[in-house]
């Protein structure tokens, strides 16, 4: 049973079939073999019927389901097992030779698999924990789904080697199954063996071989039917929809199979079938049984391709295993889809060649005899053949070789194809073959069969076939590797037969039989020469005419294929050999022929072509018989318009308004976006850009070589103001000033780049944006100009100036590349990181409008849409009759170059157009509909306007040579017609400025109000309104913008040949356009003008028509005008039928060659002027019940009313434009709809073209092939276009790429380019990867890519201007302006420091000086005021106080520019302190490592344990020991130092929740002195800090202190620094110094401190009572080493200086040298303060409490005011980043500082915050509350012991010390109104308090740390003497018991 044949597998694939009939027709007596499209589709009806009857399963499940029966139902059938042979191994587990199998023991070991075979586990009964490995060939192993395995077996064994196998039966023997059933390779063969990422040998997935039951089976092929189209979807197919049948150029399909895919829901299943019904088209019953059978294909039959027939028997030696596996066919996806091609008039199969020497060669071998070309071939031809190489060799052609083209695009092809993709590759799949040269033959064959006639081949497409191919394939691996399907691709068999060299011929025959001789098939039997001989033969015979390729192949057996593909089609040939000529290579061969007169010939044909006599005769007698009574005056013809009028009298048009200028919503979004990824540059840690060290802005603007171009961009920058605004210039400025900023890629561009440079050298302060504008032009390498230096020096002129390495290596440059086509830009060698590409906003997303603006932007996308959505007359169009002219024309002029036939026939048309137009009706039959309607509209258009404007027409005339012929021609038949007051014809060359006649220039300067006598018009744009003809020539479009009066864009001359996706796009971008939002496009305006000029000649001017009738003289003269507004080409005019029937007559063609089959039925008989009355319409819908559907119904069939509905003969047809498509009726009958004839109501401003112009998008026109290109869109909705090859300056990287997807954002695309695209050689990016670094992406160098005409310039100066304004910014700093409080408080002594020109204090002097206790920090302006004997308070000194949330909201601040000196944070990067940051040139962060550091401290009552975090880089700041490493000390300097080089004071800075803000790096500020700067930081922010800041020395606090507060921070500084000291002091001691030398200061700094100034006084006059002063920025050195070096310094105990202040007054810088409160930065004197500690507890006025206690010690104070610190304004961090909520987690309430305490054992809400915090801010806010008497009675305070707390700002507290001799103020004659008393040591006792007098009913107020003390403390201090105590006066901070509240007792003085 396992080899049984009985019942075959049907579902094998394409080249089994294949196989099976070249076997059968080698076997069979019978001549002719088979058909094999009969086995395929004949059978398939079989085998659909049975499936869907479920009457029958699978051959293998049916074995299966048997086999199960059996065993469950019934014994299973003895099995005899064969005796082993002799002397062999049977142990289980080991093969015969005794070789282990075992997976566990082989797993590891290497094993040879031959390719075709895959490792599998196969399951012995007697061994079921084991799995034998078996090496298998794939083909009899089945696919995911369980099917498409070969019958039979064919394995070998891994053990011993043996191979051939070809039972399972003898195989299961050699390995021991010992099996006593009967042995199946289903049974016992159960799981695909992979290796694992160490190499291993693992046990994978298991083999499918069935679904589990026929219902399962059924649902996986209903899954697979309905993903059926996406693979052919996916890769570009054009789905063909119902009510869009695909038969306008499927002319050769029968009628019977249209009908039925048209019909059927599965119409691109229909098409696929397309081949085989070619073959029995003879043959009703194949239609019908496709017709029957396709809707319901399903599985793996979905491409058509069953078969009944198995392979042939197993030992047959075409099939052996060892062969290489085969690649899938696919033949419906290589030749099948006729729809996939529909439409898609593919370019050629071009890759636009390289420029100069680094073209790459291919190797084109030649053999044998060389072969003659005729000499007569192109003269018979009539075109040049174009010859692909294929495979193999090619011969060597001689003779007359000019009529020949060779190209090896096609051997390209093949070769890429014949790689294998890294996708696959990385999964290290050995076993997938590439596509075999056979089969890419095949295909290649099978794709030009199902070419329309009107088709040329597309690598492109092309090589998705071979793609699509290969995959399905080989599937089954790919998912194997993968575990997950790629896409749902039908699946794949596993193995079926390869295509041989030998049946290739004849399978290549069998394909082109079915096309009527299109493709004709040539076999050799020696090499490619005799085919080539004999194509050559037959083509001078004649007998080729009807062929458009033959392929020739030379199939020698045992060795591989030589094969070549000549193009021979007039059409396709034509294209292709033009195609292949680089733009250079084509101009030049325009200029020969024009020069050489050539063209000649096609003058004489085109004067003998008018029946009237030649056109020039006729214009000269038009000329002589009208002289005279051609009015010259523009306007005379229009004063019956109703006209406003202007003051003086000259009429005005309401329409014409310029625009205003300024920036749009869009393009301030995208110059936020240039900001961000600027900014985002500067933030990353590769300190690539440092925007902090910019002061200023410049920028220079690069442009291609266009004097528009130039000149627009002058006018752009000018009027923007950026200039001003970057401050560069100043007004007035001149034209020659903004020229200097803008930069054209000329000759002379040079020297003008270079000044540049050199600017941006010498200002290393300014950042210079270089912006490239149009950046896909000219991307040429700077090699190519190299090796041709005697070239054009512009080549590569980009490359060498924008990529030199001055531009790269500048710090100070930033390249901004601008394009609407980056695709060039975005390839695997870019220099543009992803990440600093911006692409231009959508303003749509879900139908939502994502920026409201006036105006929407109308670009490519839209124009496809409108004309696909069949709503309104399209705007993209083409011109059949005009190509059916070119076509007739190119065959009677084959050596003529096709652009020259193109540009002479539509110069011809424009010339008949104007000549029919000014009178000469009988000229419009030598013309097309569309030429007449441009030309029509041109003249009409300034007769509707009071002013005269006009509309502007584009003729786009790429080659140069060719558009001064163009222009010449029509300005001469203008000239002759008395038209040059009329339009202008302007010729618009790259290389010159705009020429203008000096009429319409006055008129231009009259509509735009410009004085200056010698304006001329720069610009495009400066053409508004003119009536003109635009002849725009160069290669390319160099972002010229055309103004809003362009109404036409005539692209009919556009190169059709190089059909890039930059070229057409560009192209097709000149008519971008912006649309007025107030009226949507469609729902047209109410009241547009309803025109009755009876004038017209024709109505098909769809620039003018309104919905509405035309009077009757209107209606007698537009016979076309149905058709126009249903159609999409002219062919159905009867003015194209004659233009062509005439230009044909010679050719005896009833039909142009390039229309499709059924528009013939369309076009009416040639009629005379005297028809044209007659409505045509009645007789051109006839046909459409009989005929298959036409172009029209194609293209927009909601247009096309029923034949039974034809116009009445009195029934006008309206005019349907683009902006009325909501006047149809919803049936789609435009004739039912009337609209009353127009009246003089009409608004006049409706009457100008410049309405119109704000409101519709220009109207295209296409050459047919373009069009096809631009139309056919994939199943994605994307445009074919869109996945041609990106630039000509590029190749794709792969043939194994994705195709594009709609759904693709900017960004995607991007991703994808630069994944499937290489530069090619002459490519500025090709080296770059050579570079030899892995990031190859230049850092400063940034894309913005945006639809052209959109805005993209304005987007640029816009970020200009940000930029600058955002660099100011960041060189400037909000800091803290406040003037000193109190300052009408100070103490009046009788005593002042008068020596005020000491820059030091003398000591003896400052001890006299009395201390100042009153506060006058601006930030404590809501802190109680200290009492003294000195000071007099009236209670209305102070100020209202401020609530608590407007403490920080209204400080106010000043704006300050950074200096030099400044202090930064972590967001500043410069080469300077880089090393500083530790930011190491490889941009490795430094090593650091952790030090811990203990010392006792009695108050603490424990040993504190600090952390030190060290550099490596400050290690030689501490002292370690000596073997273990250990921190011993930091060391510390000598008072006698007198060294500038560095400073002495070691500096703390306490600091959180800044980590990113905090203003650490004193590198500048120090100006690169040497300093020891140490962060102080909380335990659970040290990994933030540290990541910031890896080259800081961190103090890391212990986690007790993680929620202590500044006080915490500054006493353990202080108390660390003492230990040092005397660790320090120690140790020197040892060295022979004394302890009273070492330095003892250290600085505590604030995180904000900024700046630092100096006060510079100029002491004049008597007395020094007059002095003037400056004040100056300066660095923090210079004012450390000035306090360093004061004399006796060291007998201070605490120095400081002023804040900052703008108006800061003379009296606080007159006295040098205050004592009073220092705070923020302060030098502080850890000896002399040994005694006097900070409060740890503390968190606010921990300074001021630390200043009283320093001077109660009797120590030193001083304030240098002639320093001053700046503070920065920080808004995150600090004493903010404590917030106090409750313990309750749900809790939302907010919380109230009157319920920051609470009575004890209450059941008051807990708070989540420290005891000390509630305390103090309680006491700030409601103290009142504690003190009633002293609320604003500032002469009598409140008595505060030992401590400084701020009760508020309305009550007065005067500090006394308890320590004895302590300096206090005198208090025997003050009385005070409450009593103090803070956490009271011993010093405190009831003698001390007995000193003090207090007020009757005064207040107390003790607080200790728990209620016992609280007790101890009254009874201590005998209190309850002299204060009453109530029981319900003790209180408690609202903290829970283990947060350790702190106690209130209030009591009342008796």
């Amino acid at each position: 049973m396992g080899n049984s044949y009985a019942g075959q597998l049907k579902t094998t694939r394409f080249e089994e079939v294949l196989h099976n009939s070249i076997e059968a027709s080698l076997r069979s007596n019978n001549l002719v073999p088979r058909p094999i499209f009969s086995q395929l589709y004949l059978e398939a009806e079989q085998q659909l019927s049975s499936l869907e009857g479920g009457s029958r399963v699978d051959n293998e499940e049916e074995e299966e389901e048997g086999e199960g029966g059996l065993e469950t139902n019934s014994p299973p059938n003895p099995y005899q097992l064969p005796p082993p042979p002799e002397g062999c191994c049977t142990t289980d587990g080991f093969c015969q030779a005794g070789k282990d199998l075992r997976l566990i023991s082989i797993s590891s070991e290497p094993i040879d698999v031959p390719v075709g075979f895959l490792l599998v586990g196969a399951k012995s009964p007697s061994l079921p924990d084991h799995l034998l490995v078996c090496a298998v060939d794939k083909r009899f192993l089945p696919d995911d789904n369980g099917h498409n395995a070969l019958l039979g077996f064919s394995g070998n064994c891994v053990g011993c080697g043996k191979k051939g196998f070809c039972y399972f039966t003898e195989f299961s023997n050699h390995i021991n199954l010992k099996l006593t059933t009967q042995p199946k390779k289903q049974k016992h063969l159960k799981y695909y063996l992979v290796r694992n990422a160490q190499g291993a040998l693992t046990k994978g997935p298991s083999i499918c071989w069935k679904g589990s039951e026929f219902r399962n089976r059924q649902n996986s092929t209903n899954m697979c039917s309905s993903s059926l189209l996406s693979p052919l979807e996916g890769s570009g197919s054009l789905a063909a929809f119902p009510s869009e049948p695909v038969s306008g150029t499927n002319a050769n399909i029968p009628l019977g199979a249209q009908q039925a895919g048209t019909a059927s829901d599965h119409a691109s299943v229909t098409t696929a079938t397309a081949p085989a019904i070619f073959n029995g088209k003879d043959s009703p019953k194949h239609q019908q049984l496709a017709k029957n059978s396709l809707p319901a294909l399903t599985g793996p039959s979905t491409l058509g391709i069953l078969s009944n027939s198995g392979p042939p028997k197993k030992r047959h030696k075409g099939w052996s295993p060892g062969s290489p596996p085969a690649t899938d066919g696919s033949y419906p996806q290589g030749g099948g889809s006729r729809a996939k091609y529909e439409g898609a008039g593919m370019s050629c199969m071009t890759q636009a060649g390289l420029v100069g020497p680094t073209a790459v060669t291919f190797p084109v071998v030649a053999s044998g005899e060389p072969v003659s070309v005729p000499d007569n071939l192109l003269k018979i031809c009539k075109a040049k053949p174009v010859i692909f190489k294929g495979h193999g060799n090619f011969p060597y052609l001689c003779g007359n070789l000019n009529d020949v083209v060779v190209s090896p695009l096609l051997y390209t092809c093949y070769q890429n194809s014949q790689s294998l993709s890294r996708a696959y590759e990385q999964f290290g799949a050995s076993t997938m073959q590439p596509i075999s040269e056979e089969m890419q033959l095949l295909l290649t064959v099978y794709y030009l069969v199902q070419l329309a006639a009107d088709q040329v081949p597309l690598m492109e497409d092309l090589e998705q076939i071979f793609l699509r191919s290969w995959r399905e394939s080989h599937l089954t691996e790919i998912r194997q590797y993968q575990q997950v399907p790629l896409q749902p691709y039908p699946p794949a068999p596993n193995a079926v037969a390869p295509v041989t060299s030998a049946q290739l011929p004849w399978l290549a025959g069998l394909a082109a039989s079915s096309c009527n001789d299109s493709v004709h098939v040539i076999e050799c039997t020696y090499s490619l020469a005799e085919g080539l001989s004999e194509m050559f033969r037959l083509l001078i015979e004649g007998k080729l005419s009807k062929t458009n390729y033959v392929v020739i192949i030379c199939a020698c057996r045992n060795t591989a294929i030589d094969s070549c593909i000549a193009v021979t089609g007039k059409y396709q040939a034509r294209i292709l050999s033009e195609s292949l000529l680089s733009p250079t290579e084509y101009q030049r061969e325009v200029h020969y022929e024009l020069v050489t007169g050539q063209v000649d010939s096609l003058g004489s044909f085109f004067s003998t072509f008018c029946p009237e006599g030649d056109i020039d005769i006729l214009l000269d007698k038009f000329h002589q018989e009208n002289k005279g009574h051609i009015s010259s005056s523009l306007t005379a013809s229009s004063v019956t318009k109703a006209a406003t009028l202007d003051i003086s009298g000259a009429p005005v048009c309401t329409s014409y308004h310029l625009e205003p200028r300024g920036a749009r919503p869009f393009q301030l979004a995208v110059a936020q976006k240039l900001l961000s990824h600027v900014c985002s540059i500067a933030d990353s840690s590769t300190q690539n850009l440092d925007l902090g060290s910019f002061e200023k802005v410049d920028f220079l603007i690069c442009i291609p070589p266009s004097e528009v171009t130039y000149q627009q961009t002058v006018l752009h920058v000018w009027h923007s103001g950026v200039l001003l605004e970057l401050g560069l210039e100043k007004e007035p400025m001149t034209k020659q000033r903004v020229e200097q900023y803008i930069l054209k890629l000329d000759a002379e561009a040079q020297t003008k780049f270079k000044a540049f440079l050199q600017n941006s050298f010498q200002n290393p302060h300014t950042l210079f944006i270089l912006i490239h504008d149009h950046a896909h032009w000219d991307l040429v390498s700077s090699a190519v100009h190299n090796l041709y230096t005697q070239s054009d020096p512009t080549v590569g002129l980009v490359d060498r100036l924008l990529n030199c390495r001055e531009v790269k290596e500048a710090p100070n440059i930033v390249t901004l590349h601008v394009t609407s086509f980056p695709y060039a830009l975005q390839t695997q060698h870019t220099l543009i990181s992803p990440y600093n590409e911006i692409h231009w906003p959508v303003s749509y997303s879900n139908g939502v409008d994502l920026c409201h603006e006036n105006k929407k932007y109308f670009g490519l996308s839209d124009f496809i849409e409108s004309t696909l959505s069949g709503h309104s007359l399209p705007l993209l169009r083409y011109d059949s009759s005009f190509e059916a002219m070119v076509t007739a024309l190119g065959k009677r002029f084959p050596r003529l170059h096709s652009a020259v036939i193109r540009t002479f026939v539509l110069v011809q048309h424009y010339a008949a157009a104007m000549m029919a137009v000014s009178g000469l009706p009988q000229m419009k039959n030598h013309t097309s509909v569309e030429t007449l309607e441009i030309t029509q509209n041109l003249l009409n258009s300034p007769k509707q306007c009071p002013c005269g404007h006009g509309l502007m027409v584009l003729l786009r005339v790429p080659c140069s040579p060719l558009a001064a012929v163009a222009y010449e021609r029509l300005a001469h038949v203008r000239a002759r017609l008395a038209l040059e007051e009329h339009f202008e014809i302007i010729l618009g060359n790259p290389s010159s400025g705009i020429t203008v006649g000096k009429h319409f220039v006055k008129q231009l300067k009259m509509w735009q109000k410009i004085e200056d006598a010698e304006w001329r018009p720069q610009t495009y744009l400066e053409l508004e309104g003119l009536p003109c003809i635009l002849i725009f020539s160069g290669m390319d479009p160099h972002g010229e913008s055309l103004p809003r009066s362009l109404r036409y864009c005539d692209l009919r001359l556009i190169n059709s040949s190089c059909l890039v996706r930059t070229a057409l796009e560009q192209e097709l971008g000149l008519a971008a356009y912006f649309v007025s939002n107030e009226i949507p496009l469609e729902k047209g305006a109410k009241n547009e003008a309803l025109e009755s000029d009876g004038e017209k000649l024709s109505s098909t001017d769809n620039e003018d028509e309104e919905p509405g009738t035309e009077g009757s003289t209107s209606e007698k003269r537009s016979p076309m005008k149905r058709e126009r507004s249903c159609s999409r080409d002219s062919a159905s005019s009867s003015l194209s039928s004659k233009a062509s029937g005439s230009a044909l007559c010679s050719e005896s063609l009833a039909q142009p060659p390039g229309l499709p089959q059924g528009e013939q039925a369309w076009s009416p008989p040639p009629c005379g002027p005297a028809e044209e009355g007659r409505m045509p319409g009645e007789k051109q819908y006839l046909p459409a019940s009989q005929g298959p559907p036409s172009v029209i119904s194609r293209h927009s069939p909601g247009l096309v009313p029923p034949p039974e509905c034809g116009p009445r003969p009195s029934q006008r047809s309206l005019q349907v434009s683009v902006t009325s498509a909501s006047q149809l009726s919803s049936s789609g009958l435009s004739s039912q709809c009337t609209v009353p004839t127009a009246g003089p109501l009409v608004p006049q401003a409706s009457q100008c073209s410049m309405t119109k112009a704000c409101r519709q998008p220009p109207i295209v026109f296409l050459p047919k092939l373009a069009y096809d290109v631009v139309m056919c869109t994939d199943s994605s909705g994307l445009p074919k276009a869109a996945s041609l090859l990106p630039s000509p300056s590029v190749m794709w990287a792969s043939s194994f790429r994705p195709l594009l997807s709609k759904t693709m954002t900017s960004t995607e695309q991007s991703l994808y380019y630069r994944q499937w695209t290489v530069p090619r050689p002459s490519h500025m990016d090709y080296g770059n990867r050579a570079e030899g670094r892995a990031d190859s992406f230049h850092p400063r160098r940034l894309l913005l890519s945006g639809p052209p005409q959109i805005g993209k310039t304005g987007a640029y100066l816009q970020f200009l201007s940000i930029l600058s304004r955002m660099l100011i910014r960041l060189t400037e700093v909000d800091v803290y302006d406040e003037e000193e409080i109190n300052i009408n408080l100070r103490e009046e002594s009788d005593w002042h420091y008068l020596q005020l020109t000491d820059p030091w204090p003398d000591l003896e002097l400052f001890q006299k000086m009395p201390f100042d206790y009153i506060i006058h920090d601006p930030k404590y302006e809501d802190a109680s005021l200290i009492c003294s004997h000195h000071q007099n308070i009236k209670s209305e000194d102070r100020g209202m106080s401020r609530k608590p949330e407007d403490l920080y909201v209204r400080r106010h601040t000043a704006r300050m520019r950074l200096s030099k000196y400044a202090a930064y944070n972590t967001y500043h990067h410069c080469e300077q302190c880089h090393q500083y940051m530790g930011f190491h040139p490889r941009y490795q962060l430094y090593e650091s490592s952790l030090h811990a550091f203990a010392f006792s401290y009695s108050m603490l009552g424990e040993e504190i344990q600090l952390h030190f975090i060290i550099p490596k880089s400050k290690e030689h700041h501490f002292v370690f020991s000596q073997p273990g490493g250990q921190l011993e000390s930091m060391r510390l300097p000598l008072v006698t130092d007198k060294s500038h080089e560095y400073i002495k004071s070691p500096t703390f800075t306490p600091t959180t929740g800044r980590h990113e803000h905090g203003l650490f790096n004193l590198y500048h500020a120090m100006d690169g002195a040497s300093h020891l700067h140490v962060l102080v930081v909380k335990e659970y922010e040290m990994a933030i800090y540290k990541k910031y800041w890896p080259n800081h020395i961190m103090l890391v606090l212990p986690s007790i202190f993680n929620s202590a507060g500044v006080g915490a921070a500054h006493f353990l500084i202080k108390e660390l620094s003492y230990h040092n000291l005397e660790l320090e002091r120690n140790r020197q001691e040892e060295l022979g110094i004394k302890p009273q030398d070492i330095w003892p200061f250290i600085v505590i700094s604030d995180d904000s401190c900024v700046m630092w100034n100096v006060v510079d006084v100029d002491c004049t006059g008597e007395r020094n009572r007059e002095f003037s002063w400056s004040e100056r920025n300066v660095s923090l050195k210079h004012i450390m080493q000035h306090i360093e070096a004061s004399p006796n310094i060291t007998r201070y105990a605490l120095i400081g200086m002023r804040k900052w202040a703008s108006k800061t007054r003379g009296g606080e810088v007159h006295k040098p040298f205050s004592r009073c409160h220092v705070h923020d930065f302060i030098i502080l004197n850890v000896d002399l303060t040994q005694n006097v500690q900070y409060n740890q507890n503390r968190f606010t006025c921990d300074d001021i409490d630390f200043n009283l206690r320093v001077h109660s010690a009797g120590l030193l104070l001083c304030r240098f005011n002639r320093f001053s610190v700046m503070k920065k304004q920080i808004a995150v961090g600090g004493h903010r980043s404590f917030h106090i909520t409750s313990k309750v987690s749900d809790s939302s309430v907010a919380i109230v500082p009157a319920q920051y305490i609470c009575a004890p054992d209450s059941k008051h809400t807990f708070l989540a915050a420290p005891a000390q915090l509630l305390l103090e801010k309680f006491l700030q806010y409601h103290s009142h509350r504690f003190f009633p008497l002293s609320l604003k009675n500032h002469s009598h305070p409140v008595l505060s012991v030992d401590c400084y707390l701020n009760l508020g700002p309305q009550i007065s507290v005067c500090y006394v010390s308890s320590r004895p001799h302590s300096l206090n103020i005198s208090c025997s004659d003050l009385m005070f109104s409450g009593l103090l008393l803070y956490l009271c040591d011993s010093f405190v006792g009831a003698s001390f308090l007995k000193k003090f007098h207090f007020l009757k009913g005064a207040t107390l107020c003790v607080i200790c740390q728990d209620r016992n003390s609280l007790r101890q403390t009254v009874v201590r201090l005998e209190l309850e003497d002299e204060w009453q105590f109530r029981l319900r006066d003790e209180f408690q901070t609202a903290n829970a018991k283990e947060d350790r509240p702190l106690f209130f007792l209030t009591g009342r003085h008796i």
